[in-house]
Formats: C-alpha cells, structure tokens, sequence
C-alpha cells in the first residue's frame, strides 16, 4: 500500500477516535458540573479538561477564563483547535475523501454525512440547547462508523490500518484521561470528601470510558480508585483498558508488517508485556502519575514510529500530537 494511502486511513480513524473520546470527557464534565461544589472545584474540572489534550497554553491565548462555556466552545466548535470535535471531524472527512476509493461506499457516505450532519446540528443550536444530547450524538456516529469499518470492509491492510488509527488514539486518550484525573484525586489527600462526592468522582470516569457496567460486573461493590485503576489499565477483557488497546495494536503491527518495522512491532509487545506482567499494586507503589506518563511518553514515539515505518512524514503543523 501507498504510504499517502495508509496515512490518510490511519488518520481518518484517529481523528474520529478523537471526536469520540473530547464528547465522552465534554459530557461527563458538563454532567458533574451540575452536581452542587464550590467554584474553585469546578473551575479545576474545567481546566483538567483542557490538560488532558494538553491545551492550557493555547486556551489561555484566546480567553481570559476558564469558564464552562469558553471551554467547550473552545473543545467542540473553534477550528483553530487540532483537537475539538468539530476540528476532528472535519479532519477525518477530509482524511476518507483523500482515498475514498480505497474504503466501501458505505463507510465513506458514513464518515461524510457525520461531518455534514455535525454542522447542521452546531449550527442549528443543538450544543447550547442540549449539550449532552451532542456529545451523544458525536459518540453515536463513531459507534456507527466503526460498525461499518468492521461490517463491510475486506480484512485487507485498508482495515487493518484504519484499525491501528483507532487503537493508537484510543490507548493515548486513555491514559491522558486517567493522569489528570488521578492527579485531581490526589490534590484532595488529606480532605474530608463526603462518600457521594467520592462515588460520583469515580464513577464519573468510569462512565467516560463505557466501564461502569463492566466495573460492577467485575468487582460488585463499592467503587474504589485502585480497582478503577485496575479495570481501566490491566485489564485486558475491558475493551477500553491500556492493555486490550496495546493487544490490538501488537495484533494489526503483525499484520501490516514491512521490512523496516520490526523494531516498532518488538517496542509494541515490549509495552503489552510490561501491561500483562504487572500487577496494579506495583504500579501504585510506583505512583499512577508517574507510571502513566512514562506510557504517554512511549505510546508518543511508538506513534511516531508507525509514521516512520509505514505513512507520511509527520511534520509540525500537520496531523498533530503523536
């Protein structure tokens, strides 16, 4: 396959992972800043949300506050941010319309129609009247592009690298999101936070990543940061732990596999061993912070070596971060 080719694949399928992963961590802060708590708490939920994507600097460019309403103006609608949704879907249509002719008919009109859609919905309102009924909907049609990924295309490399876009963009987001949230846990040590709020912190997460159901079906009782950890990090039967992401990744760099990429593939495995080795005590001792930036830092190159061995040149203002 053409290089150019499996650029644009791969980057469609991230940037549409990406739209899916702003709306899932725009819904879960717009629901909890409804929830009663001072000021100072819910402008640093706010604030977290920009240093997830590592946006702070930028935001700060643009306006004087962190405010609900700047930031998800900021995350969902301003095109000059790589990273809002609006920004990410645009990208991802532009991405399949480059090589429309190597996907079905039916996943391009897919990935078209959600941009074409998005605009109709932004601009007829629907982010100021009902925010979460966006986010929903932004989560929806990348559920229904992927379905349509995995239901008509041929298990060629075209599949295979609009799937290693996924589970890239997928294991970094992660990881971004449970740092920070992590980090705003631990500044509370030493508070006094009643149970509730406790509870709603971490479920909050847990419902981010479509994992609260799975967490009561695996531990049953009472919600606990290191079985949150747990769930989200090693275990690999939870689809949206780092490990079932590094799983698929090893599985698809086999699969696409060319004379220079060994070394990737073998740095790709050595991330997954390290995931199913450990146990979450281990990484707890370590410190979640610590532990978590290290992999950031290592999905980062392991990025940027897909792009050496397989697509296009990354250059500094094109296909941002990673």
């Amino acid at each position: 396959m053409l290089s150019r080719t499996a650029d644009h694949l791969y980057w469609m399928s991230r940037y549409t992972e990406r739209a899916e992963n702003t709306a899932r961590m725009l819904d879960v802060s717009y629901q909890m800043s409804l929830l009663p708590q001072s000021d100072q708490a819910a402008t640093a939920a706010w604030r977290a949300m920009l240093e997830i994507s590592e946006l702070s600097e930028d935001f700060a460019t643009k306006y004087s506050a962190v405010t609900p309403a700047n930031v998800l103006n900021y995350m969902t609608q301003d095109m000059d941010n790589p990273s809002s949704i609006m920004q990410c879907l645009r990208a991802a249509r532009e991405n399949a319309r480059a090589v429309r002719g190597a996907m079905t008919t039916d996943l391009w009109e897919t990935v078209n129609t959600t941009w074409l859609d998005a605009q109709r919905q932004v601009g007829q309102g629907l982010l100021k009247i009902a925010p979460t009924a966006f986010f929903e909907w932004v989560k929806f049609r990348s559920h229904q592009t992927r379905g349509v990924h995995i239901g008509t295309m041929m298990r060629d490399e075209v599949y295979h690298f609009i799937a290693l876009g996924t589970f890239v963009e997928r294991a970094d987001n992660i990881a971004r999101l449970l740092d920070v949230k992590f980090l705003a846990a631990k500044e509370h040590t030493g508070d006094t936070l009643a149970h509730v709020e406790e509870f709603y912190f971490w479920a909050a997460i847990l419902r981010s990543l479509s994992a609260f159901e799975n967490y009561r079906k695996v531990y049953r009782n009472v919600i606990t940061p290191e079985r949150v950890a747990e769930l989200l990090i090693l275990r690999w039967q939870n689809p949206r732990s780092l490990t079932a992401c590094l799983g698929q990744v090893v599985d698809l760099l086999h699969k696409v596999r060319n004379s220079q990429s060994g070394a990737t593939e073998l740095e790709a495995r050595s991330i997954l061993a390290e995931l199913r080795d450990l146990e979450i005590h281990e990484i707890l001792e370590r410190g979640v912070h610590e532990y978590l930036t290290a992999f950031i830092a290592r999905i980062s190159v392991l990025s940027a070596n897909i792009s050496h061995n397989f697509l296009l040149p990354l250059e500094p203002e094109s296909n941002q971060t990673n």
